[in-house]
């Protein structure tokens, strides 16, 4: 039982594991703070920008038991309702966790070339070359 205990604790201790329950974790964080943008700023600016319209109520009535004018969270406890509107909200959450994802990743990408990578040796030049290969050439005459 033992050997179980310690070969899952290596497991779950792997680096990728912890580095990807991280990931996971700040994601829904990151995904909160995207739903926030697109529900509570971006939406209520086209909505004002369109006239007052507030996307997320916009659906297709599937049912007659749904009355008309009816906010769509409660449409769709009345019956069956095509949330069009809702889909659109989340359309554009996703673009914008998408295009918050690229800019990051430029950043990130732009940062690691302007490093420079201490482990590596630039190549020498021909002048470098040339003058070692000389070098090279005395101390064997010697």
């Amino acid at each position: 039982m033992s050997g179980l205990v310690r070969e899952f604790k290596e497991f779950a201790m792997r680096g990728n594991v912890v580095d990807l329950a991280i990931g996971v974790v700040i994601g829904a964080a990151f995904g909160k703070i995207i739903d926030s943008l697109v529900g509570d700023l971006i939406m209520p600016v086209l909505g004002a920008i369109t006239g007052g319209l507030d996307f997320s109520n916009y659906y297709l009535r599937l049912s007659s038991r749904i009355p008309e004018n009816l906010p769509y969270a409660e449409a769709k406890k009345a019956g069956a309702a095509l949330g069009w509107g809702n889909f659109i909200t989340v359309v554009v959450g996703f673009l914008l966790v998408a295009l918050a994802l690229f800019a990051v990743m430029k950043v990130i990408n732009r940062f690691r070339r302007q490093t420079p990578d201490k482990t590596e040796t630039a190549a020498p030049t021909r002048s470098e070359a040339l003058l070692s290969e000389i070098r090279d050439l005395l101390a064997a005459r010697r």
